[in-house]
């Protein structure tokens, strides 16, 4: 098995160019040329279908747990549930994708998903349906994507080869963004009118689409990765392959950081629709739909770049914590909904960048593990994070939940940045760049040169 730092399909730079660290130059793409690639369109398709009932369950849920305990802190448990397989067993997951064929995994995978939704379905509209039942439910969701998550997020690079892999990610965002805007809606609809059951059941029966689209795909037009032989010692050896690589592991460790503390939509969103607004799930829908607004942009603007450039990382990382102070203060409805707006958006460009970065910079032959240990990391942290935020957002209010997950994530940011700069030989620069002020990190040798004169 291959650790070394390059590989013909993903070739890894070296983690001290100061163009990797934090300033690579990014390439022009068309917006969607990856979809002209057949296999990769079917996938693309496939999971347009999918990520509408996957959003209109998750709002289900969280709304469905609320109404049934009245506690953030049990939508907090459920979200907890969900993720705490990825925690416990994500690393071992990412072993087990790097050994197998990704396409017949992922038709086990999203099958079993697709039955776990539809038995809560059943259990929802026979009127049988307990707090447990949700919480086994979420448990069960959540051990499937202990391999589904690697297993998607590497099968992409043998869709579209490593010429297309930084269009097709973006793309795969904007269409899991794109359906935040129609799931949420529907959702709301639906448990407005009709009841949380039915949500759940057409979520399991969107399932027919990608499995649909993966049975379909030409085998021979794949870009076949040799997989990782079954050895002992691999979980150590995709663990010390990120922990010599600073631009892997500190982009990891920061939305580790925002993962835990930053991103538990589910607890703020639905704590401010019904306990700051008093509105009902019309409400936190629309706040979902309106992050996914934001979101989609941010997935399309990232999809016409090229190489991911880790500094946007850091800047947007800061600036998705200032909008969440922000809208922790909002004294208006309208104010805060708006704010979801942009939100959205930088919190997309944090997604996207690193997911990005991660891949194209990661050996082939070790990208599962890499991949597995970036979902374990930022997913895995809401079992840890979720009931702490819903607690704080049930004590104190969700202005004050809120705005702590944004102070964290801006000092996360801030501290990384520094760390990664350090580690690209580079220094904070204030001078002039073509005739303008500029604050931007230089390599050390060009500090003085930038200095403005005395």
């Amino acid at each position: 098995m291959s650790t070394g730092s390059g590989a013909a399909s993903a070739p890894a730079p070296d983690p001290y160019d100061t163009k990797t660290a934090l300033d690579a130059p990014a390439r022009k793409n068309s917006m969607f040329s990856s979809l002209r690639i057949r296999n990769y369109r079917l996938f693309f398709l496939g999971q347009v279908v999918s990520n509408i009932g996957t959003w209109m369950q998750r709002i289900a849920q969280d709304w469905l747990v609320l109404s049934l305990t009245g506690s953030s802190s049990a939508v907090g448990i459920t979200t907890a549930l969900q993720f705490l397989p990825m925690l416990l067993f994500g690393l071992y997951g990412g072993v087990l994708v790097d050994r197998l064929r990704k396409r017949p995994t992922l038709l086990v995978t999203q099958s079993a998903m697709a039955l776990t939704s539809i038995a809560l379905a059943v259990l929802t509209l026979t009127g049988l349906v307990e707090v447990w039942h949700i919480y086994v439910a979420a448990l069960a969701l959540g051990l499937a994507t202990v391999v589904d998550n690697p297993a998607r997020q590497s099968f992409v690079s043998e869709l579209v080869g490593p010429g297309q892999l930084q269009n097709a990610v973006s793309l795969n965002s904007a269409n899991f963004q794109s359906a935040r805007l129609v799931g949420p809606a529907v959702a709301g609809l639906l448990i407005t009118g009709v009841g949380t059951g039915w949500a759940f059941l057409l979520n399991g029966l969107s399932f027919v689409a990608p499995l649909t689209g993966l049975m379909l795909m030409r085998t021979r037009e794949l870009h076949p990765v040799e997989r990782a032989p079954r050895g002992k010692g691999q979980l150590r050896e995709g663990l010390r392959y990120v922990a010599g690589r600073p631009d892997l592991l500190w982009p990891i460790v920061l939305v580790g950081f925002m993962g835990t503390f930053a991103f538990n939509f589910p607890v703020y969103l639905s704590a401010f629709a019904d306990d700051v607004f008093h509105g009902d799930a019309g409400v936190y829908s629309m706040f979902n739909t309106l992050m996914a607004v934001g979101s989609v942009s941010g997935a399309l603007l990232a999809a016409r770049r090229g190489t991911a450039r880790l500094r946007l990382l850091i800047v947007a990382a800061m600036a998705f914590g200032a909008l969440e102070i922000l809208a922790a203060a909002s004294p208006e409805l309208w104010i805060f909904a708006l704010i979801m707006v942009p939100l959205g958006l930088v919190s997309m460009t944090v997604n996207v960048t690193t997911n990005t970065s991660l891949q194209m910079s990661t050996d082939p032959s070790v990208r599962g593990r890499v991949m597995a240990l970036y979902m374990m990391v930022f997913l895995g942290g809401a079992p840890v994070g979720a009931p702490i935020v819903g607690w704080v957002t049930d004590t104190y209010g969700a202005r004050v939940g809120f705005a702590a997950g944004g102070a964290i994530a801006m000092t996360a940011a801030a501290v990384i940045g520094l760390v990664l700069a350090r580690a690209g030989g580079l220094r904070l620069a204030v001078g002039w760049h073509h005739g303008h002020p500029s604050v931007r990190f230089v390599p050390r040798d060009r500090v003085k040169a930038l200095a403005p004169a005395a």
